[in-house]
């Protein structure tokens, strides 16, 4: 039977870069682990073996060395736009690139008073214990002319021990699920945020102030919702990025439900006021939606906020 090729890329995943950038005593890291995924002309190599069009993966692995020593890294996304628009601009079978961050955060450590022995904490700004919250991602994609740039995070752990209601819910012979009218609303959040940004130098974000302020809005809304469901609590977080921040137009996210159930202490001789509870971690209900700006197209993929 006569065969084709369909989409294909290539290149090089995981490439852990950490740049430290070194201000006099006081040093800054940038920790990134970064994708690279190149297509274009490339059927000699599949149908024939022909290497003539193939930029080797080891050369764009070099290549993420090379652009940090160069360029530094100011932020992920930076660092992705510099990246897709090289591999692009300079190799002419290349027609379109992918880049994917994950950047893992690092806080400064809070040393000794200048008085002890050691160095004094005025003297140490070079040492840091790496965050346990977050890890920041984005995905840059070029294809010569287009540009589209999707940032976000996963593992984001969070909780409302109150406000939160869940009732008045379909039932059927199968429901076993007491309505709750106070119970702990807990998720680990992935999402994604895509940027109406598109190749203008001008009106370029500030890609570190945008983070933090898309973060800032994001965990606002899920503390101030008097939720009654998370589907309520996902679209007001998506809202108020969405209101907050004129430079993005779309957000994706997966909430799994980390469910926890009252523990019956009645066997004990003991009631259980809403104090203590099982946390579940599986089976877990998972609550993804996608929220947009008037008039803006829903381009996120459906299941880009499971990678």
């Amino acid at each position: 039977m006569a065969t084709i090729l369909g989409q294909n890329q290539y290149g090089k995943a995981e490439n852990r870069v950490v740049k430290i950038t070194r201000d006099g005593d006081t040093h800054h890291i940038k920790d990134l682990n970064v994708s690279v995924a190149l297509s274009g002309d490339m059927d000699d190599v599949h149908y024939n073996g022909s290497n003539a069009n193939c930029l080797p993966t080891d050369t764009t692995k070099n290549t993420v060395y090379a652009f940090a020593k160069e360029y530094g890294i100011e932020s992920a996304e930076q660092f992705g736009i510099h990246l897709a628009r090289w591999f692009v601009n300079s190799q002419e079978p290349i027609k379109r690139a992918r880049i994917r961050i994950e950047e893992y955060a690092w806080d400064r450590i809070a040393t000794s008073d200048a008085n002890s022995k050691f160095i004094g904490s005025d003297e140490v700004n070079h040492s840091f214990v790496r965050k346990g919250m977050e890890t920041r991602v984005t995905q840059i994609t070029y294809d010569g002319q287009n540009w589209e740039v999707i940032s976000g995070l996963k593992d984001l752990i969070v909780m409302n021990s109150t406000n939160s209601e869940f009732w008045g819910y379909v039932k059927d012979k199968y429901t076993t699920l007491q309505e709750a009218y106070d119970r702990i609303l807990a998720t680990q959040v992935s999402g994604r945020w895509r940027f109406s940004w598109s190749d203008d130098e001008q009106r370029m974000p500030n890609w570190e102030k945008s983070y933090a302020e898309v973060k800032k809005h994001m965990l606002q809304a899920f503390a101030e919702t008097y939720s009654l469901s998370l589907q309520q609590t996902l679209y007001q977080m998506g809202s108020r990025i969405i209101n907050h921040r004129s430079e993005i137009d779309e957000v994706r996210f997966s909430l799994p439900n980390k469910h926890h159930f009252l523990v019956d202490l009645e066997p004990f001789g003991l009631k259980n006021d809403n104090e203590v509870y099982f946390a579940a971690d599986r089976p877990y209900g998972l609550i993804e939606a996608t929220i947009l700006r008037d008039g803006a197209d829903a381009r996120i993929p459906v299941d880009m906020t499971n990678l």
